[in-house]
């Protein structure tokens, strides 16, 4: 009986995301994305309506991947350029990845303290 109290109690902490920080909620969300482990990556979206749009596209996206790409990108590594706080409440992070090495960027935003990926930013010119 105590096994499987603590059988249950070690899944529902597993699925608990640190979201303390921007640099490791922004790490958490792009290692999830990476993986296709979209249930993850979902806890650490800024929830609105524009980014739960432009995150299904990313899942609809990475779905019709071949495999050997899909394998690339979950082998990759995280490689953070740079972390520019541009107040308080928002961080803009810089990274590439191992596989295709090319320069992306995700704004974290800060609310209700916790640190949130503000996903639709990634997608317009700034």
């Amino acid at each position: 009986m105590i096994f499987f109290v603590w059988m249950i109690s070690s899944c529902n902490n597993s699925s608990n995301v640190d979201k303390s920080d921007p640099l490791v909620s922004g790490r958490g969300f792009i290692e999830a994305s990476l993986r296709g482990d979209y249930i993850t990556a979902q806890k650490y979206l800024l929830p609105d309506s524009t980014n739960m749009q432009y995150f299904q596209g990313l899942k609809d996206f990475n779905i019709k991947m071949d495999p050997e790409t899909r394998r690339g990108y979950s082998d990759a590594n995280i490689i953070i350029d740079s972390s520019i706080s541009k107040s308080d409440s928002v961080d803009v992070i810089y990274y590439t990845n191992s596989y295709k090495n090319k320069p992306s960027k995700i704004r974290m935003v800060k609310k209700n303290n916790q640190w949130l990926v503000d996903f639709k930013y990634t997608f317009v010119d700034n």
